[in-house]
């Protein structure tokens, strides 16, 4: 399916990428001269041990955030972040601080997995509108634990649902970032069965880490077009003291020309969220700097 020009600049329209139905060639330019990350560092709420508080927002800015990723919630009836009056204590605690809400991640569907629970295609509607609300613009939908995506079958289910849900989240600017324990190329496939250019890969340097995947390798072959949003973790350790080489990381994601948020999901091996977020935020700094000083 191709998209024309004024369908494209619709979904770029608030620096969200088109993604899946663009080839990877567009973000992924050929990477001999080094460029300048162009990407900014949020944090989740869950890993600040705030998951679903806007008490959140003001620890992120205290401790030198760019943005912070919420909680959406798990409702049993409905998802808590739909009240109104919840969203305008996030809107007016972003304001007051000075920091953006950087994006929305679904978690309920750890509950209700999207692959087997109808109620997870429910869910996933039912965000889109709260995304739209808060001005966010990609909603992260997980897949882990028995909500795993195993089988060709399961993905191939999950690419159909969201196939269904997806013009809702096109028509309100939305994207659907799918954070996974498969592969790019699996990711991929999802996206071009759903037939739209709303669902894109939410890549995880530390969950590809621990798949087995070249995760360099892989962010290099999706390119910045199918790519909404990355977790960047090494976890238990701290950011550089792992496995993951996060120089090379930050090398790919600038030579693709990644401009989105990278989010911080990092344990605090100490125990303090502030010493250890406060630790492993300089450290990326200190490697995105050492990148543009290259570039």
């Amino acid at each position: 399916m191709s998209l024309t020009r004024r369908e494209s600049l619709r979904l770029i329209g608030g620096g969200v990428a088109v993604g899946a139905m663009l080839p990877a060639a567009v973000g992924g330019r050929a990477h001999a001269a080094s460029r300048a990350p162009r990407f900014r560092v949020g944090v989740t709420d869950w890993n600040l041990k705030l998951e679903g508080k806007p008490e959140a927002v003001a620890l992120a800015k205290s401790l030198g955030f760019d943005g912070v990723q919420v909680s959406i919630g798990k409702g049993t009836d409905r998802l808590p972040l739909s009240d109104p009056a919840l969203q305008a204590t996030y809107l007016a605690e972003s304001r007051r601080v000075g920091l953006p809400l950087a994006s929305l991640c679904l978690e309920v569907l750890h509950r209700n997995y999207l692959k087997s629970d109808p109620l997870g295609a429910r869910w996933v509607a039912d965000a889109v509108p709260i995304a739209r609300a808060l001005g966010v613009k990609v909603i992260l939908l997980p897949f882990f634990g028995k909500g795993a995506l195993e089988t060709a079958a399961e993905m191939d289910k999950v690419g159909d649902v969201l196939r269904d849900v997806a013009p809702a989240a096109e028509k309100a600017g939305v994207i659907l970032g799918l954070e996974d324990t498969i592969s790019a190329r699996d990711n991929v496939r999802i996206m071009e069965r759903t037939k739209s250019p709303a669902v894109l890969t939410y890549y995880d340097v530390g969950n590809s880490t621990k798949g087995g995947f070249n995760v360099v390798e892989e962010i290099r072959w999706l390119g910045a077009s199918r790519i909404c949003e990355v977790h960047l973790k090494d976890n238990p350790n701290y950011l550089g003291k792992g496995l993951i080489d996060f120089p090379a990381v930050v090398a790919a994601l600038a030579d693709i020309g990644f401009a989105q948020w990278a989010e911080l999901e990092t344990d605090c091996p100490s125990g303090s969220v502030e010493k250890d977020m406060a630790a492993n935020l300089a450290y990326i700094r200190g490697v995105m700097a050492e990148q543009a000083r290259k570039a």
